[in-house]
């Protein structure tokens, strides 16, 4: 399983994620950038910023 935080990229977001794949992750992140924080595309320092949150989780 893996873990992400929104908060750990995007101050004061809540938002968190667990999925059991990378893939999974990055597309629920996608979606939550565009809804949550209107942002489209996501540029390449952010999604390098999100993959150095992304955890594993028990």
């Amino acid at each position: 399983m893996k873990r992400f935080a929104c908060g750990d990229v995007v101050p004061a977001c809540t938002h968190t994620f667990l999925t059991p794949d990378l893939e999974t992750m990055l597309a629920e992140v996608a979606d939550h950038a565009l809804h949550a924080h209107a942002i489209e595309p996501i540029d390449d320092a952010t999604i390098a910023a999100v993959l150095a949150n992304v955890h594993e989780a028990a």
